[in-house]
């Protein structure tokens, strides 16, 4: 006999377990961004920026899959903690150009033992890890694509 409510177990629910993996993976986060002054959002717009040193907050939006209203307090208090420059962009001044400063550069040198630390906190096969990473990717670029 099949049960008709099988779909609505949280077992059975793919969010479920994304959701739960999402906040451990943030809580172990939490104590080595301490340190750095930073919270988890604040962390990965600071990696796109040591990546590129300067975007655009569409670009940066597209980057992190957030929405400008989520990312604009985040360059607030990163440019008041003295880690990003936020200007106008001279062509087209509607555009938001973020800068990173040497201060936020500095941080970058800081920053490296992070994903040492948590590497050593998740028991995965570099196999799981890429077929991980691949699934979600995946994902989220469906996602992007619907939109």
């Amino acid at each position: 006999m099949t049960d008709k409510y099988a779909s609505l177990k949280l077992r059975n629910q793919l969010c479920f377990p994304l959701y739960a993996v999402s906040n451990m993976i943030t809580r172990k986060y939490k104590p080595l961004l301490d340190k750095l002054d930073l919270t988890y959002t604040q962390y990965i717009v600071m990696m796109v920026l040591w990546e590129e040193k300067q975007v655009n907050e569409k670009l940066l939006c597209e980057a992190l899959y957030l929405k400008s209203n989520t990312v604009t307090p985040l360059l607030k208090k990163l440019e008041d903690k003295g880690y990003i420059k936020k200007e106008k962009d001279k062509t087209d001044e509607r555009n938001l150009v973020i800068t990173l400063t040497k201060s936020g550069e500095k941080l970058q040198d800081e920053a490296l033992c992070v994903p040492e630390n948590i590497s050593k906190e998740f028991h995965l096969t570099p196999d799981e890890a890429t077929s991980l990473y691949t699934v979600l990717y995946k994902m989220l670029d469906e996602e992007r694509a619907e939109d």
